[in-house]
């Protein structure tokens, strides 16, 4: 009776052991994930024209002075080249360039900003921060014309949230 309870009890360590074992292996890694399709694959287009880069940036100064927020707005060409660029009265000089990199960024990689920092804030995929220029923070959305990506603007100076509502606002204005 002895040697079938120790070979039972064995037999039943065994079996928790591997249960548990099992239990506490890590999920699989979101990152390993093959998508069927390529993510935002919006092919490039012409470059956008001056006059619509102008009406983009007009049309979120608009909005920003609607609300009362003093930004900075620049819009890029479908090869990340600055073609206009409104410094609001009062707008923080640090948001100049910030304002540049999230429409370089958004358009470089198709991609609103807020993509990234989504990344980062809600997935914990910090290796986006080691991404060559990547902006982790909304305000930067692509200029589309035809289905192609023409450009993008971005818009800085306020929170991530406010500037990405003057950069929705360019957009729209175009047709985006």
């Amino acid at each position: 009776m002895t040697s079938i309870r120790r070979k039972t009890t064995a037999v039943l360590a065994t079996a928790m052991l591997g249960a548990i074992g099992f239990a506490q292996q890590p999920p699989a890694n979101p990152l390993d994930v093959v998508p069927d399709q390529m993510p935002f694959n919006t092919p490039y287009g012409p470059p956008i024209s001056l006059d619509r880069a102008q009406a983009a940036a007009h049309a979120a100064m608009e909005e920003a002075t609607k609300r009362g927020w003093a930004m900075n707005i620049a819009v890029v060409d479908s090869g990340a080249n600055l073609v206009a660029f409104l410094r609001m009265d009062n707008a923080q000089i640090a948001s100049i360039s910030i304002a540049e990199h999230k429409a370089r960024t958004s358009v470089k990689f198709r991609r609103p900003t807020k993509y990234f920092e989504d990344a980062v804030q809600k997935s914990g995929y910090q290796y986006v921060l080691s991404i060559d220029d990547v902006i982790a923070v909304r305000g930067g959305i692509p200029l589309i014309q035809g289905g192609k990506v023409i450009g993008a603007i971005g818009c800085s100076g306020g929170t991530g949230a406010q500037d990405e509502v003057v950069c929705t606002a360019g957009a729209k204005a175009i047709g985006n």
